[in-house]
């Protein structure tokens, strides 16, 4: 197993993905051959430096950087030999089996939907993010951001795919689906609402339990929440509010501190055929660890594979 980490992505870089990567050792007993994509001149010192040396890590150089700025398509098309660049290319060859970045969000949606091809039957891929219910379980939310506008179709999809991704990574059995509406009856909400329902309803690969509110996200009802990428990426920017708007709730209260971005790591990509996680921009150790050992499980469990089998059959 090898998992390749763009050591330039984030504005941390590169010195809180090498605390994280030492963090990750210290964590399991057989760790995952890391492949770490980046300027050697900047990362080999702080390998070095914090005692990396003779692990199982290997440094390829990329001699760009795609920063944050940059417009993702002409970026990826432009620098070839940037750290983003680089990392789909080892993907796409099978020289890695996952790739991890803090980097460029767009440039890695780009790279993700266009150097690694999508499940077969994939409409459109998606991203999810862990939810903390108030009785201390997790929920998955999807879409998140990539599909602002989706069709009944692929929310359907998405409820297969998040169905089976909180199975296998968050170990939930026979995870409840909701989705996500204005009222819990049948025939409530917007087109898209009213035309997805249905679907759910008839998809006997998944645990459709009807819809929710948004007063439910956050309670024990559902396990995987559906909605369309605008309205999540409204929710995750919100739920994320709750631990940065007053981290003295988060000392007080343990529940404010499972909003912290860090504990889960990184926003995989559902639907593509192999395992990128995608971090946020101001990742730090913590979230650095947490991604690695997302990717690992992911890996282990060939859940991306599985959600291959669901969409066929």
């Amino acid at each position: 197993m090898v998992i390749g980490i763009d050591m330039m992505g984030g504005d941390y870089a590169p010195l809180e993905a090498v605390k994280g990567i030492k963090d990750y050792f210290n964590a399991v007993q057989s760790p995952a051959t890391l492949l770490l994509i980046g300027n050697e001149e900047q990362v080999n010192p702080l390998l070095t430096e914090h005692q990396l040396t003779g692990t199982p890590v290997k440094v390829v150089h990329a001699q760009q950087v795609i920063d944050m700025h940059e417009h993702p398509t002409k970026a990826l098309k432009e620098k070839q030999q940037s750290s983003i660049a680089i990392g789909f290319h080892l993907l796409a060859s099978g020289k890695i089996d996952a790739f991890i970045s803090a980097g460029n969000t767009g440039a890695m949606l780009v790279g993700a939907l266009f150097s690694i091809k999508t499940l077969e039957g994939v409409i459109r891929p998606t991203i999810s993010s862990i939810i903390p219910k108030t009785n201390g379980a997790t929920g998955l939310l999807l879409d998140v951001g990539l599909n602002a506008d989706c069709k009944p179709e692929q929310l359907n999809q998405f409820a297969t795919m998040g169905s089976i991704y909180a199975q296998q990574i968050l170990g939930i059995n026979s995870p409840r689906v909701g989705l996500l509406n204005v009222g819990e009856e049948e025939g409530k909400g917007n087109l898209l609402a009213q035309a997805t329902y249905p679907l759910l309803k008839e998809n006997n690969k998944i645990n459709f339990i009807g819809n929710i509110e948004g007063r439910d996200i956050l309670i024990d009802k559902a396990d995987v929440i559906v909605c369309e990428g605008f309205t999540g990426n409204v929710i995750l920017k919100m739920a994320e509010s709750l631990y940065d708007i007053n981290p003295q709730n988060a000392a007080k209260d343990p529940y404010y501190s499972r909003f912290n971005f860090e504990i889960y790591g990184g926003t995989p990509v559902l639907g593509v055929a192999k395992p990128v996680i995608i971090g946020h921009g101001i990742s730090g150790a913590m979230a650095f660890k947490n991604m690695i050992m997302v990717a690992e499980k992911m890996i282990r469990t060939d859940v991306l594979q599985q959600m291959g089998e669901a969409l066929k059959g």
